[in-house]
């Protein structure tokens, strides 16, 4: 694989195709979402308390897949909806957990209002945005999120080295150094609030970095 995918304007349809044609087998790999991960699970929860000790807002999971995070931020009292380029996960999003909104769609262009929302989270889902166009997702982030609302992003973190390229086994994403991705995020208006940065667990690859955030 090149250190650049060979088209940054054409992801979203690539990997929109590339996650609907192994929807079923990703969905199953999934499926315990964060039972087995501790420090992650307890992360998640410090922005779902945070967001509901600020009030009753809607909240957008961002590239949702097969609903697992949507359906544990509405368990933890968020008023949470899903979002996912991949019409294939939504309609395995949408079975799993029928009570809930799921909807096809892009990051990049959210249907929500300027300050609506009181909490968006990006699970593992902005990895595959090309490095240039990432700072108009923060901005998208920002726009829709209500003045002191929060944002959660989840990501691989490159270890001390630049964004790098990887060998995703569904399609090419980036690892990102932690503070180069609280930069950018601070740039866009979004204040880190915490960080968590872990090694790698059993059948894992890479470190994994987790930023919470607050729109200022």
């Amino acid at each position: 694989m090149s250190d650049t995918p060979s088209s940054s304007a054409s992801y979203p349809a690539a990997t929109a195709d590339a996650y609907d044609a192994v929807a079923v087998r990703y969905a199953d790999l999934v499926r315990d979402g964060l039972a087995r991960l501790p420090l992650d699970r307890a992360f998640v929860a410090a922005f779902a308390d945070l967001v509901r000790a600020a009030g009753p807002a809607p909240v957008a999971d961002l590239g949702c897949g097969p609903g697992y995070l949507t359906a544990a931020l509405h368990e933890a009292g968020l008023e949470a909806f899903g979002l996912d380029l991949s019409p294939a996960l939504v309609d395995i999003a949408r079975r799993s957990h029928p009570r809930l909104r799921f909807e096809v769609g892009s990051m990049a262009a959210l249907a929500a209002g300027d300050g609506t929302l009181g909490g968006v989270v990006s699970w593992y889902s902005l990895i595959h945005t090309p490095p240039e166009q990432l700072p108009a997702y923060l901005a998208e982030f920002r726009r829709v999120l209500a003045p002191g609302g929060y944002a959660l992003l989840g990501f691989f973190e490159s270890g001390g080295e630049p964004v790098t390229v990887f060998d995703h086994k569904v399609a090419p994403a980036y690892r990102w150094p932690l503070e180069a991705l609280a930069a950018l995020a601070d740039e866009a208006g979004l204040t880190e609030v915490a960080r968590m940065l872990r090694e790698p667990g059993e059948g894992e690859r890479f470190r994994r970095g987790h930023l919470l955030l607050r729109a200022a």
